[in-house]
């Protein structure tokens, strides 16, 4: 009875070794490659768009489909903080009261504020030919991507450890300050 259920063993043992090692390795490079080629893609996104001082419509449609031919499917989330200057006075209702000095605040603007400007349902009158949504020098543009797919390094990690990942879990984020203002 020992030797038949050491023969099992081995020939399970054999199995893990010849077949899902490989498969869990392969998916390993796989992913890697997926990640690598959607930061790339996201880099010269983000950087772009900070170099411009703008995101248009072609620039956006160019980097889904970019992310698109990278592998996966992603949630793309932009984020726009323009910085604004508010001037300090000790009562503010005397405009002589100014103190010297100003505040730096920073409103927030979403994908959800920004892709309604790249996208009309209708043209806004006296529009030009193409929309696009202009930010100004000392502003911060961020975009962050985040993987949905269950990708087979996903499904081979849920079989190997019974973990049951539910996708999504992969999230990149780049950005930084706006340089310049190239309307």
């Amino acid at each position: 009875m020992s030797n038949a259920l050491s023969k099992i063993s081995a020939a399970l043992l054999a199995v893990v070794l010849l077949y899902l090692v490989p498969a869990v390795q392969s998916a390993q490079r796989e992913e890697g490659y997926r990640a690598l080629a959607a930061y790339n893609t996201l880099v010269r996104f983000a950087d772009a768009v900070r170099n411009k001082g703008y995101l248009s419509a072609s620039m956006y449609r160019d980097f889904v489909h970019e992310l698109g031919a990278a592998g996966g499917e992603y949630k793309i989330e932009l984020v726009h903080r323009h910085k604004k200057y508010h001037p300090e006075y000790s009562d503010t209702s005397d405009p002589d009261s100014f103190l010297g000095r100003f505040s730096i605040h920073y409103e927030d603007y979403y994908d959800h504020d920004i892709l309604p400007l790249l996208f009309p349902e209708q043209a806004p009158a006296g529009a030009s030919g193409r929309p696009r949504y202009e930010m100004e020098i000392g502003d911060y543009f961020t975009v962050t991507i985040t993987g949905l797919e269950r990708t087979p390094m996903t499904v081979l990690n849920d079989f190997l450890y019974g973990a049951a990942n539910p996708g999504g879990w992969n999230a990149m984020s780049y950005g930084g300050m706006v340089l310049n203002e190239d309307y």
